[in-house]
């Protein structure tokens, strides 16, 4: 698969990453589309954890990414999310860029880019996104967004085996 160059990580990073990949791992488990998400600060307070909820939940909203946020938003300040970092064990889709954006979160970390999951979706019409990188959505925010990934690809991809039919 080609895709993305992959970003090297510091250990803070992929200690966070390498858990949204477990919790990615559980989605699947679960009957769920495999991603994972973890909102963790500079200091190391994970403020939330979440896995993709779809299949579970028929709401198609229910993003690893949108879920967590709707776990930490309602107990955290706005100031809090403003220091925080989303790891992501995929490429964040345009609705979860936009809500990481709206959420305040200044820096995304994200294991398998979109391009490589285009590849294991293959062209399933009800599997496809709209095909836009969440550094697009990110580049039209008023305030900086740092986004770090593709990284740890191949754990990252490794959910993804054989789930996608």
């Amino acid at each position: 698969m080609s895709g993305p160059a992959e970003q090297a990580l510091g250990e803070h990073d992929a200690l966070y990453l390498r858990r949204a990949i477990e919790m990615s791992v559980l989605a699947r488990q679960r009957g769920n589309r495999p991603f994972g998400a973890v909102i963790a600060t500079a200091d190391g307070r994970v403020l939330a954890e979440a896995i993709n909820s779809n299949g579970e939940t028929g709401d198609c909203t229910a993003h690893a990414e949108v879920n967590a946020l709707r776990e930490a938003t309602p107990h955290h300040a706005r100031e809090v999310l403003a220091s925080a970092t989303m790891y992501a064990s995929g490429e964040p889709c345009v609705m979860c860029a936009g809500a990481i954006f709206w959420s305040g979160i200044p820096r995304v970390v994200f294991g398998i880019d979109a391009v490589r999951l285009r590849v294991f979706r293959r062209d399933v019409s009800e599997q496809r996104d709209a095909e836009l990188s969440c550094r697009d959505v990110f580049r039209a925010s008023p305030h900086a967004i740092e986004t770090i990934g593709p990284c740890l690809i191949g754990e990252a991809s490794a959910p993804h085996v054989g789930f996608w039919r």
